[in-house]
C-alpha cells in the first residue's frame, strides 16, 4: 500500500503560474487530451472503455514507474551516506587525518581515521534505521483509486495507476494523476492546492477553452490534476499522466517550497544559530590568543578549528530525526499513524484540540431509528423515498446513507424493480441536500430529495399529511420545525425527504437529462429519516484524560445544535457556550477569536467556519489540533497545527491530516499526546546538555588560551572528546521522561532556555579552572624550562582536562535530564546509565592506554584520580543546586 505524497496537499497553498514559466514543460499529450472529443481520447491514450487489461497495466507500470512524486521517495543509501558525511567534525578530522599522514604521524592519522569511521557508521545506522521506521508507518496508510481493469470496477493504490488507466471519481476523492474527464455529472474539483484559490471548479466532458500550446493547463476545463479534490459530483476519467510526468510533478521540482516551519522548528534554528554565533565570536579570538601567547599560528589554526567543532551542535539534526522517529514508531504502536514527523512536536504543545462529534464522541455506528411523516409518525412511504434516495445516489454514501441501506425493514418496502434511475443532483455543501431522480412504475419522473431539514425546507412548497397537500406558510413552518427539534433534541440526527413529480425530460438511465439544481424547488416534504449514534463509553474518560492534561475539547459540527448539546452533555462537556454557524459568520475576526476561547460547541458550521475558527484560536497563540474524517474538514485540518484524521476517512481528509488514527478515539489521541511530550522533552535535554556545555566551554577554553603556556588540548583530542560526548548522547531518545514533564502541554520557550543556559553554563567552568589549578600548580605542569619538561608537562595537563572535561560532561546528563534529584528520584533509561558508564570507561581507558599516546596522552599521576573523583561530586552537587534554585524561582 502507499499513500499519495504529502506535497499533493502542503499546508500551504502552493500557488502555481506554471504556464508563465518558459522552464516548465507542460504534456503535450494532456493538452493534445482536452482538444480532442471525449470518445476520441480512448484511441488517443491507447486504451478503452471497460479500461486496460492487467498484463497492459503491468507494462505500462514497468515503463512509467510508480504514481509518485520524486521528492516524495524514501532516500537511499547513497543519500544518507552523502547526509552522515556531510559533518562538520567528519569534516575537520579528514583534514587532521590527511594533514598527519602528510607529515608521517600514521598513528595519529589511522586513529582519525577510525573515528571517521565510528561517527559516519553511526550516524548512518540511526538515520537509515529512522527512515526505514518511518517508511513502514506510512505503508499503513493507503489512499486508492477506483480503476477500471478488464471492464471490472476496483480499488487499487494510487501508487499503481499509470496512463490509460479508466477511474471513477466521487464526492471526496483525489484525483489520482492527471486526468481526462470523458463523461461527468455535476463534477466540481477544488484547485486550490495548486492555484490557492478557495472556490471549486466545475469540470466537463466538453473542453470549453481552445486547447493548444499558449493555453493555461489550469483553465482547462476537461482536465483534472494530480493533487486536487472532488468536491461534489460524480465522473469517469481517463489517466493521461502520472507521478513526475503530471503537472504537480513538474511544478515540485520547479517550486520546492518548504513545508511551513513549526514553533519547535523556529526554536531549533533559533538555538543553532546562537551556537554559530558564540563560535562565529570564539574561534577567532581562540586564534589570536593561541597565536600570540603560544607563537605556533599553525597549531593555533588548527586548535581553533577543533573548538570551533566542539562548538557545533552537529549531533542536533540526528538526535531531532531519531527522537521523532523513535515516537513515531511508539505512536504506531498506540495505533497514531505519523504521517509528518515534525508534527509530533505539535501534538505535544497542542492545548486545544477541535473535533466532529461523530465517531470521537459517538461510536460512529448509525443506526436508523425513526422513519415518520412531518408529526412524527411512523410512515412506510418514507422509508421507501429514503432506501431509493441513498441506493441510487453514485456519489460518497456517508454513514447516513449506509444506516439507510442496512435497515433490515427496507427490503421489504421498496420494490426496485419498478424503479430506474434518470439523474441525480449531487450533495455539496452549500445546498446540504442530495437528489435523485427515478421513473416510477407509473412513467412518471420523481425527484427525491434529502438533506438537512433546515435546508430542506426553504426549497419547499407544500407538506404531506395523511394524503393531504398543505401549504408551507410561517405557521405551518413553525409547527413542523417544532416537530422535527423534538427528535434533534432526544439525540437523533435528523434528515427531511422531500419529492416532486415531473414531466419525464429524457430516456431511462444512460443519456445525460437536464436535471439540476434548479429543480430542487416546490418540492413537497414527506417527513423525516431519523438516526441515532450513542456516545461512546470511553469518551466521557477520554475528555476527562485529555483535560487533566492540558487539553480543551471544543466540538466543531455541522450538525444540528440539540443533537451535538445532548451528545456533549452525556459525555461530560459543558454546553454554557455555543456559537452557531450564522453567529460565526456575523462575527470579525478579533470577535471570533474571543468567543472562540470561551465557546465549547460550534454547531451548524460550514467548512468555512471550521477554518475560521481554528486560525481564530491560532491568532490566541493556541497550538490547535483538529480531528476530522469528511470532506467538509479538510480545510481545518489543513489550517490546523495538527491535523488528525481516520484510517476510514476519506481520502482528502487523509491526505489534508498530519496523523492518521487506525482506530477513531480520543483514548488513542490521548496516548499520542503523552508520546509527543515524550519527544518534545528529550529533545529538549540534548538541546539543554549542549549549549550549558558549549557555554561553560567557552570561558574554559578562553581562560586556557590566556594563562596556560601551551595549547590546553591538541585539536585531534578535542575532536576525540567531542566524538566520545556526541556517542554518549546517542541514547537520549530512548531516555524515561518524569511524569511531570508531559502532564501539561509544553512549547519551546528560548527565555527559559537562556535562564537555563547562563546559570548552569559557568558550572562547568568553574571546575574545569580547578583542574587547571590542579594540573598546573599540584603536578607542576609550569614546569617548561627545557623542550622535553615542556612536552611531558603538556601531554600530562592536556591527558587531566580531557578526561575531567569528558567525565564531567558526560555524568552532568543525568543532572540536566530531570527537575528531580538524579538517581533517587529519578532515574535515567537503562541504555543512558549504559552509555555514561561506557563513555567514561572509553575515555579513562584511552587517556592510560597505549592507544591514547597517539592521541597525546601521558600517564597521570596516582594522586589525580581522588581529586577527579572530588572534582564530580562537586559538580554533581553545585549543578544541582544551581537548578533546585531556578526551579524556586519559576525560572525553568
Amino acid at each position: 500500500m502507499t499513500n499519495i505524497p504529502s506535497t499533493v496537499l502542503p499546508k500551504r497553498a502552493l500557488v502555481a503560474n506554471r504556464h508563465k514559466d518558459p522552464s516548465i514543460q507542460v504534456s503535450p499529450v494532456l493538452v493534445e487530451s482536452a482538444a480532442l472529443a471525449a470518445t476520441d481520447v480512448y484511441a488517443r491514450l491507447n486504451t478503452r472503455h471497460a479500461g486496460l487489461t492487467a498484463v497492459e497495466a503491468a507494462k505500462r507500470l514497468a515503463q512509467h514507474g510508480p504514481n509518485v512524486l520524486a521528492k516524495d521517495q524514501q532516500p537511499g543509501l547513497v543519500t544518507l551516506l552523502w547526509r552522515a558525511v556531510l559533518n562538520p567534525l567528519v569534516i575537520l578530522l579528514a583534514v587532521l587525518a590527511t594533514i598527519s599522514f602528510a607529515t608521517r604521524d600514521f598513528r595519529a592519522g589511522a586513529m582519525m581515521v577510525c573515528m571517521i569511521a565510528l561517527s559516519v557508521g553511526l550516524k548512518l545506522f540511526q538515520e537509515s534505521k529512522a527512515s526505514h521506521a518511518a517508511a513502514k508507518l506510512k505503508a499503513l496508510i493507503s489512499v486508492t483509486a477506483t480503476v477500471v481493469r478488464d471492464g471490472v470496477s476496483t480499488e487499487i493504490a494510487i501508487a499503481g495507476l499509470v496512463p490509460g488507466d479508466v477511474v471513477q471519481l466521487a464526492a471526496g476523492n483525489m484525483i489520482p494523476g492527471d486526468v481526462r474527464i470523458v463523461q461527468a455529472k455535476d463534477l466540481f474539483v477544488i484547485q486550490g492546492s495548486l492555484t490557492g484559490e478557495s472556490f471549486p471548479v466545475e469540470k466537463s466532458e466538453v473542453e470549453q477553452q481552445a486547447a493548444g500550446a499558449s493555453t493555461a493547463p489550469l483553465a482547462l476545463t476537461s482536465i483534472a490534476f494530480l493533487g486536487t479534490s472532488v468536491e461534489s459530483g460524480a465522473a469517469s476519467a481517463v489517466v493521461v499522466a502520472t507521478g513526475k510526468d503530471t503537472y504537480l510533478g513538474g511544478m515540485a521540482e520547479a517550486i520546492q517550497e518548504p513545508p511551513s516551519e513549526t514553533a519547535f522548528e523556529r526554536g531549533i534554528a533559533d538555538f543553532t544559530w546562537l551556537m554559530l554565533r558564540f563560535m562565529l565570536v570564539m574561534v577567532p579570538l581562540v586564534f589570536v590568543i593561541n597565536g600570540l601567547t603560544k607563537g605556533s599560528w599553525g597549531q593555533a589554526f588548527f586548535f581553533a578549528i577543533a573548538v570551533a567543532v566542539g562548538l557545533t551542535p552537529e549531533m542536533l539534526p540526528m538526535i531531532v530525526t531519531v527522537c521523532l522517529s523513535k515516537g513515531a514508531v511508539a505512536m504506531g504502536r498506540r495505533k497514531v499513524i505519523v504521517k509528518r514527523l515534525n508534527a509530533i512536536q505539535n501534538l505535544g504543545a497542542m492545548d486545544v484540540l477541535c473535533t466532529d462529534k461523530t465517531g470521537t464522541l459517538t461510536m460512529d455506528q448509525v443506526i436508523l431509528e425513526r422513519h415518520c411523516n412531518v408529526m412524527l409518525r411512523e410512515d412506510d412511504g418514507v422509508l421507501t423515498l429514503a432506501y431509493l434516495n441513498s441506493h441510487f445516489q453514485t456519489g460518497l454514501k456517508n454513514v447516513l446513507d449506509r444506516a439507510v441501506l442496512a435497515h433490515t425493514e427496507t427490503h421489504a418496502h421498496a420494490n426496485l424493480p419498478d424503479y430506474a434511475k434518470i439523474d441525480e443532483i449531487p450533495f455539496d455543501f452549500q445546498r446540504r441536500i442530495m437528489s435523485v431522480v427515478v421513473r416510477t412504475p407509473e412513467g412518471k419522473d420523481r425527484l427525491i430529495a434529502k438533506g438537512a431539514p433546515e435546508a430542506i425546507f426553504p426549497k419547499c412548497a407544500n407538506f404531506e399529511l395523511d394524503g393531504t397537500r398543505l401549504p408551507m406558510d410561517h405557521e405551518h413552518i413553525e409547527n413542523l420545525k417544532r416537530e422535527y427539534e423534538r427528535l434533534s433534541a432526544d439525540g437523533f440526527r435528523v434528515l427531511a425527504i422531500a419529492i416532486k413529480d415531473v414531466t419525464p425530460r429524457g430516456a431511462v438511465a444512460g443519456d445525460v437529462t437536464p436535471y439540476g439544481k434548479s429543480d430542487e424547488s416546490g418540492l413537497i416534504l414527506q417527513g423525516y429519516v431519523a438516526f441515532l449514534d450513542p456516545p461512546k463509553e470511553t469518551a466521557t474518560a477520554a475528555i476527562k484524560d485529555l483535560q487533566g492534561h492540558g487539553v480543551s475539547i471544543k466540538v466543531v459540527t455541522g450538525d444540528n445544535d440539540l443533537v451535538a448539546r445532548k451528545i456533549c452533555h452525556e459525555v461530560g462537556l459543558s454546553t454554557e457556550f455555543v456559537l452557531l454557524g450564522d453567529e460565526v459568520e456575523k462575527l470579525n475576526d478579533a470577535e471570533l477569536a474571543a468567543a472562540a476561547e470561551r465557546v465549547t460547541l460550534f454547531a451548524r458550521v460550514s467548512p468555512a467556519h471550521k477554518e475560521r475558527i481554528i486560525r481564530a484560536l491560532q491568532s490566541r497563540n493556541h497550538t490547535v489540533g483538529f480531528m476530522g474524517d469528511g470532506i467538509n474538514d479538510a480545510p481545518a485540518l489543513h489550517a490546523a497545527d495538527v491535523g488528525i484524521s481516520v484510517d476510514s476517512a476519506v481520502d482528502i481528509a487523509k491526505e489534508s491530516a498530519d496523523m492518521i488514527l487506525l482506530e477513531k478515539s480520543l483514548l488513542v489521541l490521548d496516548e499520542g499526546v503523552l508520546e509527543g511530550r515524550k519527544v518534545f522533552s528529550n529533545i529538549i535535554k540534548y538541546v539543554r546538555m549542549g549549549a550549558s556545555s558549549n557555554f561553560g566551554n567557552m570561558f574554559s577554553v578562553l581562560g586556557a588560551s590566556v594563562f596556560v603556556p601551551f595549547l590546553p588540548m591538541l585539536p585531534v583530542q578535542i575532536l576525540t572528546n567531542n566524538l566520545l560526548y556526541d556517542i554518549g548522547q546517542t541514547a537520549i531518545p530512548t531516555d524515561a521522561v518524569d511524569p511531570e514533564r508531559i502532564a501539561a502541554p509544553r512549547q519551546w520557550d528560548i527565555k527559559e532556555l537562556t535562564r537555563f543556559v547562563v546559570f548552569i553554563g559557568p558550572c562547568s567552568s568553574i571546575f574545569d579552572y580547578t583542574t587547571y589549578f590542579i594540573m598546573l600548580y599540584v603536578f607542576n605542569c609550569w614546569d617548561i624550562a627545557t623542550p622535553a619538561a615542556a612536552a611531558h608537562s603538556a601531554s600530562v595537563f592536556q591527558t587531566g582536562w580531557f578526561v575531567e572535561s569528558l567525565l564531567t560532561q558526560t555524568l552532568i546528563i543525568h543532572v540536566i535530564r530531570t527537575n528531580k534529584i538524579p538517581f533517587l528520584q529519578s532515574r535515567a533509561s537503562w541504555p543512558v546509565i549504559v552509555m555514561t558508564v561506557v563513555v567514561m570507561a572509553l575515555g579513562v581507558g584511552i587517556a592510560i592506554s597505549p592507544v591514547g599516546r597517539t592521541l597525546g596522552f601521558s600517564a597521570l599521576p596516582q594522586r589525580y584520580w581522588p581529586l577527579l573523583a572530588l572534582t564530580l561530586v562537586c559538580y554533581a552537587l553545585l549543578t544541582q543546586g544551581m537548578k533546585m534554585w531556578l526551579l524556586r524561582r519559576k525560572w525553568i
